[in-house]
């Protein structure tokens, strides 16, 4: 049991922001694929199934940053860097949640499976691009919003355009929270040499998390106005914008909890968007 509890934490079972900062965007792409009434089958199949890449990706995350997480302070307890639980241990939770992610989506098509492939890789390798990529929080949008072309393959059986604008959204929306989560490390980071996106923008953090926030908004509107979404909508991107505004308030003076009160607060913002999209198909 005393495993279990530390493979749990292993996978962040007690913190799920990030499984919240996944799912949102999967949700916006199967309804919006869907015109708004997703299989319930294919719904679960992708709710279950983000669960548990998200769970898999900590493990692996944990697993290649071992050596750096003991010299940071929020991380220095973590079940893996404080040696209770094995490497070996880690990257067997990993492939086993793995393994049943792809179980889960047996009964879909060809074109979605190959995708699946493509999403294991970019989130296999995120944790090793903090080595040397500048905004290694980009790699990070795309590997948290890689459900958005699975979920139109699997609704659609091809990936329009649209819905690669959308994953290009996420990536300007991960980039915005997650440096503001890098804010929070930002000290340890540079004494590890490690590259995010706080470093590279160093005073101009506040106003590129801004523009992010900006950029990803605008692409979702122009996203969601192509595909028929209208008033409902546009209320959904509105409320989000003023979830943007008020995480401007909390990261302005840089103080380490505000900044991670901000990113937790995102799941607010992916919520916003969701309900409008999910009312605008309802009773547009």
């Amino acid at each position: 049991m005393n495993k279990l509890a530390l493979y749990f934490r292993l996978v962040r079972a007690d913190k799920p922001i990030g499984i919240l900062l996944l799912l949102w965007p999967t949700l916006w792409a199967l309804w919006m694929a869907s015109g708004g009434v997703p299989d319930l089958q294919v719904l679960a199949i992708f709710v279950i199934g983000t669960a548990l890449m998200r769970s898999a990706g900590c493990a692996i995350n944990d697993y290649a940053d071992r050596d750096f997480d003991r010299h940071v302070k929020r991380t220095v307890d973590r079940p893996l860097t404080s040696g209770k639980i094995s490497g070996k241990e880690a990257v067997m939770v990993a492939a086993v949640l793995a393994i049943v992610s792809f179980l889960l989506i047996l009964p879909l098509n060809v074109l979605t499976k190959q995708l699946s492939v493509v999403a294991v890789i970019v989130a296999g390798t995120y944790p090793y691009f903090k080595r040397f990529f500048a905004i290694p929080q980009a790699y990070l949008g795309i590997a948290f919003g890689f459900g958005i072309p699975m979920a139109f393959a699997a609704v659609q059986n091809q990936v329009p355009a649209v819905a690669w604008w959308l994953l290009v959204a996420n990536v300007f929306w991960a980039v915005a929270y997650d440096t503001a989560y890098a804010m929070v490390d930002r000290d340890d980071d540079l004494k590890l040499g490690m590259r995010t996106s706080a470093i590279t923008f160093g005073r101009f953090d506040v106003a590129a998390i801004m523009l992010c926030y900006g950029a990803s908004l605008a692409i979702l509107l122009l996203c969601g106005w192509s595909l028929g979404l209208r008033w409902w909508f546009v209320g959904g991107v509105a409320v989000a914008g003023c979830i943007a505004l008020y995480h401007y308030t909390l990261i302005r003076d840089r103080d380490r909890m505000k900044c991670f009160k901000a990113f937790r607060h995102n799941n607010w913002l992916g919520a916003a968007l969701f309900i409008g999209v999910a009312l605008d198909y309802a009773l547009g």
